[in-house]
């Protein structure tokens, strides 16, 4: 069984930067790790992929640039970096992990195990 735990969320300003951590227990060196977000009255969004084979990393248009991923060197921890934040960043932010499959990384339905989330509140 595969654990998520989600941290490193808060409260800051448009412009300003947070750094979320994804704690994994279990088996999960061989899963592609993802991060969504979902703000109040919308569909959980796609925000960035891991690959766990060749490290490649995707990311959603609306965070390129801005955004960051990365695993840490013991493999069960990983992180989303992100800068310059928007009021549209908003959200809960949550970790996935999910075995290699046909279906997009962009979508929910290809993650088997999720966090719990974490408040990422952007506003002046």
């Amino acid at each position: 069984q595969v654990q998520l735990v989600e941290s490193g969320g808060g409260f800051v300003q448009p412009g300003d930067s947070l750094r979320l951590s994804c704690v994994a227990s279990g088996r999960t060196f061989r899963h592609k790790m993802g991060w969504f977000r979902q703000a109040p009255g919308k569909e959980r969004e796609f925000v960035s992929a891991l690959w766990p084979d060749n490290g490649t990393i995707v990311f959603a248009d609306s965070v390129k640039g801005r955004f960051t991923m990365s695993r840490g060197d013991a493999g069960n921890t990983i992180y989303l970096q992100m800068n310059s934040l928007q009021p549209e960043d908003t959200g809960v932010y949550y970790c996935a992990a999910g075995p290699i499959s046909t279906v997009s990384v962009r979508t929910p339905r290809a993650y088997s195990y999720w966090g719990q989330g974490t408040q990422v509140t952007v506003s002046s």
